[in-house]
C-alpha cells in the first residue's frame, strides 16, 4: 500500500513525479520537502500556535532556503484550494499563488523565485537552459491538469497579490520579529 505524501491529491501527484525525475530537476530551486514541517517557520518567524497552526510548509522554493507553505486563511473546499505563500531565506513573505495548481504553473517557468521584504518575483535569462526535467514537467502539467506553464509568472503573482496580498500582510504582521 502506498503512503500518501500529504492530504493534497495534487501534491501527491507531484511527489510521484519528483520521485521519478529528481528533486530540483524540473523547476529551478524547487523541491517538495516534508509536508507540514514547521521548523523553518519557528526558526525564522514565530512559534506562536496561531501562526504555525495556519501554515503548512511543503516545499523548498530556492536553493538558498526560501520555502512555500499553504495558508489556511479560511475553510476552503480543500487544502489544494488554499493560497500558497513564500517565506524568503533573507526575509519577506508574500502570497504567490491563489491555489496549488497556480503554483504548478509558476514552477513551469523554471526559475527560482526571488523574495525580499518588499516583493517576490521571477527572473530567468532567455539564454539560460531549462532544468533537465522541464519538458517532462510541462507535459505532466498538461496531462494531469490541462494547464500550460506560466509564460509571465509575474502576472500570475500580481493577480494573487491583488486578491490576497494585503490580507496576508495584515494577518502575518503581528507574528513578525
Amino acid at each position: 500500500m502506498d503512503i500518501a505524501y500529504s492530504p493534497v491529491a495534487e501534491l501527491n501527484l507531484l511527489k510521484d513525479f519528483q520521485d521519478r525525475v529528481g528533486y530540483e530537476n524540473y523547476a529551478d530551486g524547487f523541491g517538495l520537502t516534508e509536508y507540514g514541517d514547521i521548523s523553518g517557520l519557528v526558526a525564522g518567524w514565530s512559534d506562536e500556535p496561531e501562526f504555525t497552526g495556519r501554515l503548512i510548509p511543503f516545499a523548498q522554493a530556492t536553493g538558498g532556503g526560501s520555502f512555500y507553505a499553504l495558508w489556511k486563511l479560511d475553510d476552503r473546499a480543500g487544502p489544494a484550494a488554499l493560497p500558497v505563500v513564500v517565506f524568503g531565506d533573507e526575509g519577506g513573505q508574500h502570497v504567490v499563488a491563489r491555489h496549488v495548481r497556480e503554483l504548478f504553473q509558476l514552477l513551469g517557468f523554471d526559475a527560482e523565485i526571488s523574495v525580499d521584504w518588499e516583493s517576490a518575483y521571477f527572473f530567468r535569462d532567455e539564454d539560460e537552459p531549462h532544468s533537465d526535467g522541464h519538458d517532462e514537467y510541462a507535459a505532466w502539467l498538461d496531462q494531469h491538469f490541462g494547464l500550460p506553464v506560466a509564460e509571465d509568472p509575474d502576472a500570475v503573482l500580481a493577480v494573487a497579490q491583488a486578491e490576497l496580498g494585503q490580507r496576508f500582510t495584515d494577518w502575518v504582521r503581528p507574528f513578525l520579529p
